[in-house]
């Protein structure tokens, strides 16, 4: 805010970036639900009638749309990635609920780079029974990526002094607790997912250690490579679609 100094000279503090790196750990599971691709490519290029035979197919292929549902990345420590604007849209949701700031400043003065974080947890495979969108809200089965334990290191770029490393920290916390990530989270009412804590670059933590060493990428990709079921439920449901594909193929 602009102060006039005692000469009467309006003084205008300048403003810069301040970079700072923060840790957050799930304190709920995470679903992870990547647009398919044929979902991207029928929004591309419009969708087309099914054919007798495409109709007689089996509906579902859930160890691929498994694969499908992961946000994967090329490169880095994991296999998986936290989308960067899930993050940042987490905290301007939370800026609703935390006194100090609007959620129209936070989306201002917060600047989250990149495209994902890398996300550490070993996913599992698991298959739950949804309501579609459509109006008579049709049952449908959706497989996603669930990890039971996930952690990711956030890159945060604010302003200063409109905003402070404590204050930055704070609306994370906050965003943990009140909005989450993913699936099923928090903010939506119907589940409580996503949620996590917060901690700092250098915080010891045993939990942060063991997914940094347990939930990296080549546990990741083994993971996706030969999936575990999440509950006994998803089981049951693949055990009955491996039945079902392999009467189809005798």
């Amino acid at each position: 805010m602009a102060k006039k100094t005692e000469t009467g000279e309006l003084h205008i503090p300048s403003l810069q970036h301040v970079d700072m790196t923060l840790r957050i750990i799930g304190t709920t599971p995470m679903f992870q639900n990547r647009m398919a691709a044929k979902a991207t490519q029928t929004l591309l290029l419009g969708g087309a009638k099914k054919t007798a035979a495409e109709r007689k197919e089996i509906k579902h292929h859930p160890v691929a749309e498994y694969r499908m549902s992961a946000e994967q990345v090329q490169s880095g420590p994991t296999a998986l990635g936290l989308r960067v604007v899930a993050v940042k849209a987490a905290m301007c949701s939370a800026a609703l609920e935390t006194a100090g700031i609007t959620k129209t400043s936070a989306q201002r003065l917060l600047f989250m780079p990149g495209d994902h974080y890398a996300l550490y947890g070993v996913p599992e495979l698991r298959m739950d029974i949804v309501r579609s969108a459509d109006i008579n809200k049709t049952p449908d089965v959706r497989t996603r990526v669930f990890l039971p334990k996930w952690g990711a290191e956030i890159k945060i770029r604010y302003i200063a002094p409109t905003l402070s490393a404590s204050g930055v920290t704070t609306l994370l916390c906050n965003a943990g607790i009140l909005i989450g990530v993913g699936d099923f989270r928090q903010e939506k009412g119907k589940g409580s997912f996503g949620s996590f804590r917060v901690i700092g670059e250098d915080q010891e933590d045993a939990e942060w250690d063991d997914l940094v060493k347990n939930g990296g990428r080549m546990h990741q990709l083994a993971a996706l490579a030969d999936p575990e079921c999440a509950n006994e439920e998803t089981r049951e449901l693949l055990e009955l679609y491996f039945g079902e594909v392999r009467r189809r193929a005798a």
